[in-house]
């Protein structure tokens, strides 16, 4: 039989034809056993559900000729008396209310964890089954219809937002307006709203949405918009993709999630009032499940960081960082930026993020530190751990994790048995003492349940019984659950074949999970593929995207066998070969067209690889050498040097200077690495620095592995061909090298003021990259060209270059780079005189910036906001910016000088009147700004705008020319420029074009030393 009671009570026989049920009083019954189908359910909640609050005379009679008339509908005897009421005896998967709840929560699981193809066909499925509204026939049962009701609309939104993040619903913003009708003050649908208009390309729309919404909340509710509502809001103004404007990273579960509802419920109330909780408990207790299930019904954004696979302790930050998906720097810059802790503190002081951090027992006291420095610099952040042991922290909140109670493991053990055995009918003596003897573990229990495939309840009754008297033996310094945890394992693990043995020892030497190719591989069976099966079907691993992976427990246990096997350096030479060839594989693909994709692959793999680059350092140091090399693109794109810095580091110390011929660029890339988190002018890296300058610039021919000249820019200046080598031949004919070369010559260009040449090398250097379509190269030639573009005064092209530079940078995921090109299209349309859209971008930028935690950046965008406000009048609100720009730009760089040199010309105006803190501004702007090539003409402009403010129009035109010859161009259409011209004519007259003239006449070099450089 199948029920159905999402909509009018129906039942439907084996073969789907539908059954009469009966008259009103009996349907209603019906559906009040269906709701706790399986469960006893009282007489008094019966009565009170058929007749409310005039229940006849003799309700219990009345009651009983229901339940008569219900059991001649259903003559299989279903319907069971019981002394305290009556339960009717059928399965869960037969009611369509039940199934529509599973197929919700597995649909809301896969959304968290991204598969947004599953979700959407998961979620589906749920909603098909509603034939009206919920328990039609029962009206008593309002509680229930209305949490009924409630997870059909949650189920409705978390369909709108798998399909949102799939594209598969063309009409959905049409769709989203009618839920949003129906109801006008639920947040998620604004917010899905907005993210449909946006990726629709209607940002305009969207913003109107969110502005409907805040002034509705105000009016009706006296309230602010949600979290998740506003943080969709700033996703849009800062022109993130759509889909990433929540991110709820949380891992996808394969199974149902039974017996803990109370718990998890428990721990999600536990964050809205504690900022750190702590979910404490022995391995296999479910806490990383808990916490899972408890992040997933709070709304707002999730970071999930797994500190499993970590084997050093100061790889902590990293992994949160990497886990926010932030880079240790962006593609354009040198060097990270700053101390980690620092930018994590900045990324996230301002935003509410709950931090579930994983696994913490072996890093417990680097992820304390951490996590008591987020938290204090952090007022909106909350954190979630799972660990053995407790973090130590004052304010941390622990709950321990412990066994089931009966119930709730007799409810596991019966679920995870039926995944394996549908037919299995539950024996609640023998399940409820074979879940005592695992101590109601949730990992004992499904290892157990999955047995019943080849195994009778009495048979694993009586092997666990055996297994624990033998055990009960061996140490009793260990704890009891541990030992019983480790005798299930340890049962389960005798029942496999030989061979399923031989694969899921072998498994254990990956991190982070395999593909299906590396199992095969590394794994070395000819039918692995089959036993990969046989093993996910005994719950030894799980499956998810094409990936395998154990459970922690399963995996220690795993390799305690692998390494009593004596295969553990077999194994893992051949997990280090796998990966290494992988690696070799793609560095030539990250330069072209399918750049992207190799680039998700090694993402995904980067946990193995590092475990295989780590492995090697300590027994093949030569190999170690040739991953890193190969490596160093793919670094380098992603951010990650500095995270791998240290790897290098202690590589050069087994390689020391002298390294295989065949390896020497391998050899200088790793110097290059290093040198990123040391710096090149460390002592004990100088002969390594000088080593591979040798090795460089012996090179005849162009080099195996190309990054090496971008590098090695960054690092220690442009690549010097000699005059013996035509540069031509050395950065060979390939696309890739010469459009490097190319775009080399536009930077020398610039340098030397000749601007035909950096344009003609820009441009050549585009052309080269759009035809091997590497992304990198297309974003920095783009952006060069819209400088350029800007100097020229054609500012809508600028504009659009800039537009073109976000996109290219948005495919790779580049955010911190993308804060820089907004700040910079800001700064383009501050000087094109469009000071409302200047404004909107420096917003973006700034929020963008704190977003990914880079102090430069953030400042640079107070600086122009300063600006604006100076422009407007508004001179509180511009000193205000121009001090927090001041406090920030602290960090000895090229930019953080910049933003000041830029701060103290606008200080400079606000003291219009004060010719004392004039000059003394004029005197710091030329001490900042020493050595700032790559905005000399800026700060030359800057100087010619303090001597107008100064009363000196002769040095300003003086300063005015002299900008010229270091740009190279006039600046054309400036709105700034033109400001600071117009002064220094009121000031001199018709002296000002001979003393421009004298500017004009300078040398490079005297220019540049008449600005200070």
């Amino acid at each position: 039989m199948r029920f159905g009671v999402l909509g009018s009570t129906l039942m439907w026989s084996a073969d789907g034809e539908e059954v009469s049920v009966g008259g009103p009083r009996v349907r209603t019954l019906l559906t009040l056993l269906l709701l706790d189908a399986g469960q006893i359910v009282t007489t008094e909640r019966l009565i009170d559900g058929l007749y409310g609050e005039d229940p006849p005379a003799n309700a219990t009679n009345a009651l009983q000729a229901q339940v008569s008339r219900l059991r001649r509908a259903l003559p299989g005897g279903e319907v069971e008396f019981h002394p305290t009421g009556y339960r009717l005896a059928v399965n869960w998967a037969e009611i369509d209310a039940h199934v529509f709840a599973r197929l919700a929560a597995d649909g809301r699981h896969a959304l968290a964890g991204g598969d947004h193809q599953r979700a959407a066909k998961l979620l589906k499925e749920a909603l098909q089954l509603w034939r009206g509204p919920a328990l039609g026939d029962a009206p008593l049962a309002e509680a229930e219809a209305t949490r009924l009701d409630e997870l059909r609309m949650t189920a409705t939104e978390d369909l709108f937002d798998a399909e949102l993040a799939t594209g598969d619903n063309p009409s959905a913003i049409a769709e989203l307006r009618q839920l949003i009708g129906r109801n006008p003050l639920r947040e998620r649908p604004r917010a899905l709203l907005m993210r449909a208009l946006y990726a629709a390309g209607r940002q305009a729309e969207a913003l109107e949405v969110f502005e409907e919404v805040r002034t509705l909340l105000a009016d009706e509710l006296g309230t602010d918009p949600s979290p998740e509502l506003a943080e969709t809001h700033m996703a849009v103004l800062r022109s993130e993709p759509a889909q990433q404007s929540r991110r709820r990273a949380l891992p996808a579960q394969l199974t149902s999630f039974v017996g803990r509802a109370d718990e998890r419920d428990y721990v999600a109330a536990l964050l809205g009032t504690c900022r750190l909780v702590t979910l404490l408990g022995p391995g296999g207790a479910g806490k990383t499940r808990l916490a899972v299930e408890a992040a997933g019904t709070l709304d707002g954004e999730i970071c999930f960081v797994d500190l499993a696979a970590l084997a050093e302790d100061d790889q902590v930050a990293h992994a949160v960082v990497a886990a926010l998906g932030l880079r240790d720097a962006g593609v354009f810059s040198a060097a990270p930026t700053g101390d980690i802790v620092d930018r994590l503190a900045t990324a996230l002081e301002d935003r509410p993020v709950l931090l579930l951090v994983d696994n913490c027992e072996h890093v417990i006291t680097d992820i304390a530190l951490l996590v008591h420095e987020l938290l204090a610099a952090c007022p909106r952040l909350r954190v979630l751990a799972t660990s053995r042991a407790p973090l130590g922290i004052t304010g941390e909140t622990i709950h321990p994790v412990s066994r089931l109670d009966a119930q709730a493991a007799r409810k596991l053990f019966a679920d995870r048995a039926k995944a394996v055995r549908p037919d299995f009918v539950i024996d609640e003596l023998l399940v409820d003492r074979i879940c005592a003897g695992l101590d109601g573990l949730p990992l004992a229990i499904e290892l157990a349940a999955a047995r019943l495939r080849t195994l009778t309840l009495a048979d694993i009754d009586a092997r666990l019984d055996d297994r624990f008297r033998l055990l009960s033996r061996g140490d009793r310094t260990k704890a009891q659950r541990h030992q019983t945890l480790h005798a299930v394992v340890d049962w389960s693990w005798d029942l496999l074949s030989p061979d399923e043995q031989a694969v899921a020892r072998r498994l254990t030497v990956f991190t982070g999970g395999a593909s299906l190719a590396a199992a095969e591989r590394v794994c070395a069976l000819p039918d692995t593929i089959d036993l990969l099966a046989d093993l996910v079907d005994k719950s030894f691993i799980e499956v998810a995207d094409g990936r395998y992976r154990m459970l922690d427990t399963i995996r220690a246990f795993g390799a305690e066998q692998l390494l009593a096997s004596g295969e553990q350096d077999t194994v893992r030479d051949a997990h280090l070969a796998y990966f290494l060839e992988l690696v070799q594989t793609a560095e030539p693909h990250l330069r072209g067209q399918e750049q992207l994709g190799w680039i998700s692959l090694l993402n995904t793999e980067h946990a193995n690889i590092l475990a295989a680059l780590r492995r090697a350092v300590q027994t093949a140091p030569s190999t170690a050498l040739l991953l890193a090399g190969e490596l160093a693109s793919y670094w380098y794109l992603r951010g990650l040097r500095a995270e791998v810095a240290p790897i290098a580091t202690e590589l050069l110390g087994k390689i020391g200077t002298t390294p295989p011929a065949e390896l020497s660029e391998e050899y200088v890339l790793c110097v290059l690495v290093a040198a990123v988190v040391h710096g090149a002018e460390t002592p004990w890296l100088l002969p390594h620095m000088a080593a591979a300058r040798t090795i460089v610039f012996a090179q005849t021919t162009p080099p195996r592995l190309p990054y090496l000249v971008v590098l090695w820019a960054l690092t220690a200046g442009p690549l010097d061909v000699p005059d013996d080598r035509p540069s031509e031949s050395y950065f060979d004919s390939s696309g890739w090298l010469q459009g490097l070369r190319h775009f080399s010559a536009g930077w020398n260009g610039l340098f030397t003021g000749d601007i035909a040449m950096a344009r003609d090398g820009f441009e050549q250097s585009l052309v080269r990259y759009r035809a091997v379509g590497d992304r990198w190269g297309m974003s920095n030639a783009v952006d060069a060209l819209a400088m350029l573009a800007h100097w020229r005064g054609e500012f809508d092209e600028a504009l659009r270059l800039t537009d073109e530079a976000i996109s290219l940078t948005a495919e790779m995921e580049g955010m911190e780079d993308l804060a820089d090109l907004t700040c910079r299209r800001a700064f383009r349309r501050l000087h094109a005189g469009d000071l409302a859209g200047a404004h909107e971008d420096y917003t973006r930028a700034e929020v963008l910036a704190r977003r990914t935690g880079i102090p430069e950046t953030i400042a640079n965008a107070q600086r122009g906001l300063g600006d604006i406000a100076r422009l407007q009048g508004r001179r509180a609100e511009a000193r205000r910016y121009y001090d927090l720009a001041l406090a920030g730009s602290r960090a000895d760089t090229v930019g953080a000088s910049g933003v000041r040199s830029a701060v103290l010309v606008g200080l400079a105006h606000l003291a219009e009147g004060d010719p004392m803190r004039i000059r003394q501004l004029h005197d710091e702007v030329r001490a900042t700004s020493h050595g700032l090539y790559l905005v000399a003409a800026d700060i030359a402009e800057g100087l010619a705008s303090l001597a107008v403010l100064e009363g000196d129009g002769d040095q300003a035109a003086l300063m005015l020319g002299a900008a010229v010859v270091v740009r190279g161009t006039e600046a054309v259409g400036d709105t700034e420029v033109a400001r600071t011209v117009a002064g220094a004519r009121e000031l001199i007259g018709d002296a000002f074009d001979a003393a421009y003239g004298r500017g004009l006449s300078l040398s490079r070099t005297e220019a540049l030393s008449l600005a200070g450089i």
